[in-house]
Order: C-alpha cells, then sequence, then structure tokens
C-alpha cells in the first residue's frame, strides 16, 4: 500500500507538470472505486486551472480556485502522466485531460483508491478533519507524543500508526523506526518514557525523509509516476527480514503479529 513517503514521491513529480496546467476534459472509466467518484467531475473542473499540488497525510490534493480535487492512491493505486492519446489499459480508471496535451491517469487494480471534488477547505472534510499533525509539522516532538500515550495500553507500534496521533507513520517505516530507535513494537505506549519518545521522533523522520529521497519503497504494487521502482527497499534493516541477522548485533530478527499487522525487530537491540 502507498504510504506517506510514496504519496509525496508522486506529489513532487506531478507538480511541475500539473501546476497551472488547464483541465481540458475529465474521461471517467470506472466510477465504483472505495468510494465513487464524484459525479459531474468533469462539469465541475473543465476550463479550471490546477493552481496547487499539496498532499495531506496520503491524500494529494489538487486545488483549483472553487474546491479541491482530492486523490487516494488505496492500496494498488498509481498516477501516471502520459502524452495525449496512449490508450487506456484494464485498470486506468480516471483521466484528466490537460490542454498542454498531458493526461494525468489514476490507475488502480484493486479499486480501494478514490477520487473526490470537495468544496470549501478539503482540512475540514471527513476524510482529513480527525488526523493528527504531519510527521514533520513543529507540532509533533516527543513531547507531545509522550503526552498523548499517557495511560495507553496499546502497542508503541499501534500507536504511532494512529493517524489521530500522527500521520503517515505506516506499518513498514513503524517497523524501521522503532528498530532505529531501540524501542520493541510490542511495548506499551504509555511505558514509554520520554526521552525514548524524543529518539522515536527523530528516528520517524529520519526513515521518512530518506524513504522519500529514495523514491519510497516497491514491494509489491507500487511504482513512481515514470514508471521506476522506490528504492528504499534496500535500506529495510528489519521489515521482511525475519531470520536474517541483526545489521548491529548479529542476532536473528524475529517476526511477531502486532494489530494484526506483521512485526520485525531484534530482541537484543530494541527494548
Amino acid at each position: 500500500m502507498p504510504e506517506l513517503p510514496e504519496v509525496e514521491t508522486t506529489r513532487r513529480a506531478i507538480k511541475p507538470l500539473l501546476e497551472h496546467s488547464i483541465v481540458q476534459a475529465v474521461n471517467v472509466r470506472q466510477r465504483k472505486l472505495r468510494w465513487p467518484v464524484t459525479h459531474g467531475l468533469a462539469r465541475r473542473i473543465r476550463g479550471e486551472e490546477i493552481l496547487k499540488v499539496a498532499r495531506r497525510a496520503k491524500y494529494l490534493l489538487l486545488i483549483f480556485r472553487h474546491g479541491t480535487l482530492m486523490i487516494h492512491l488505496g492500496m494498488s493505486g498509481r498516477l501516471r502522466i502520459l502524452p495525449v492519446g496512449v490508450p487506456p489499459g484494464k485498470h486506468d480508471h480516471v483521466d484528466l485531460v490537460l490542454t498542454n496535451r498531458r493526461v494525468l491517469r489514476f490507475h488502480d487494480p484493486r479499486r480501494f483508491g478514490s477520487v473526490l471534488w470537495v468544496r470549501g477547505d478539503p482540512l475540514r472534510s471527513p476524510q482529513l478533519a480527525h488526523l493528527g499533525p504531519e510527521p514533520f509539522d513543529e507540532a509533533f516532538c516527543g513531547q507531545m507524543l509522550f503526552a498523548a500515550a499517557r495511560g495507553r495500553r496499546a502497542a508503541v507500534k499501534n500507536f504511532i500508526m494512529d493517524g489521530r496521533i500522527v500521520v503517515g507513520v505506516g506499518n513498514i517505516y513503524a517497523n524501521e523506526a522503532l528498530f532505529r530507535s531501540g524501542i520493541l513494537p510490542g511495548r506499551s505506549a504509555g511505558r514509554v518514557a520520554l526521552h525514548r519518545y524524543q529518539g522515536l521522533v527523530a528516528a520517524i523522520q529520519e526513515v521518512l525523509t530518506e524513504a522519500i529521497e529514495a523514491g519510497g519503497t516497491t514491494l509489491r504494487d507500487y511504482a513512481q509516476v515514470t514508471g521506476e521502482p522506490g528504492y528504499f527497499e534496500q535500506a529495510l534493516q528489519v521489515y521482511e527480514r525475519a531470520g536474517e541477522p541483526c545489521v548491529n548485533c548479529n542476532s536473528v530478527i524475529r517476526r511477531k503479529v502486532i494489530g494484526q499487522r506483521a512485526s520485525y525487530y531484534c530482541a537484543n537491540c530494541q527494548r
């Protein structure tokens, strides 16, 4: 599933090609995504300029003067920018045809993504209003995590993957950040000390920054806008490395299911 680094990589790739472009036409070949593609989308944005390409959590925001097109990649979605005239494939569900003879094409085999039109402030929409801070916001700090964790028995891994606490820390990146900060993924969130949360925040930001710079992580479906894979897979230290030696101490990396998600850790390096 594309997480924050993959979505941010996509945003950076499409931004220079989309901003200040004019929408000439919209072709919707399949409306039945996670939520139905907004009715009358072509009528709403035909002839309109894309003023800005932004991101909030895992949503891409194409901002127009009178509203926002919110795109979520779901489990298998990706965006490509193609020349006009390239025939659509089986799972190419939505095209934005631009006057510069480019097409923004939404591809989603599993159809868990979404393409929604939102009027007004998108940050107040049902999809975004409940979300916590971005991991690079000033509000996201060790003191904030420590305070939010008081009294919580949930595993710290589940805690940092909760979008109401902080957005964008998906399963891969939670595993990697907890390893770098030396915290066991199954430890109760309420039993992690302040100084350890401060180290965890730094590790989360470090891991996400490296992943963005590497173009994300390709394990199954994800590919960049260019069609290239994400290269952060080559830097993974624990994720999907069960049975292999720890890069720090040579102990065997273990696997455990926490909150229905696979967790990988070194019992020697993480406490």
